[in-house]
């Protein structure tokens, strides 16, 4: 079960991303299956380019709300780009990545939370 300060933390990622046009949001609660964090944030992007937008929207918007990435893997103009919040850790990838790494399938046994629990109204593929 996920804390209120970690869902608020992982909408308002969810919600910069998602305005960034950031799609396939998914959030998976890890808190159960790794010691390092207690949820994941994935997000598609179309290009590498909009890596680096959905990736300066979130840590804006996290750092509007007085928390700032404890480290960032990866460059704006890279294919991923992981944002690690502590107890949340965002991945922001181009769909070719996202694929080819399938975050979704590796963490499969992790609880999903879709758009809506997301804060998102948008549908699954917010």
């Amino acid at each position: 079960m996920l804390t209120d300060d970690t869902l608020t933390t992982l909408r308002e990622a969810a919600s910069a991303a998602h305005d960034k046009k950031g799609f396939a949001l998914v959030g998976l609660e890890v808190g159960d299956l790794t010691s390092y964090a207690d949820a994941f944030l994935l997000c598609s992007a179309a290009s590498e380019r909009q890596v680096g937008a959905i990736v300066d929207a979130v840590r804006d918007r996290l750092r509007a709300g007085g928390r700032r990435p404890l480290q960032i893997e990866g460059s704006s103009g890279a294919d991923w780009v992981l944002l690690d919040f502590g107890d949340v850790i965002v991945h922001v990838f181009t769909e070719t990545r996202r694929e080819y790494y399938a975050l979704d399938t590796l963490w499969g046994d992790a609880p999903r939370l879709d758009a809506a629990a997301l804060g998102l109204e948008t549908g699954p593929d917010a």
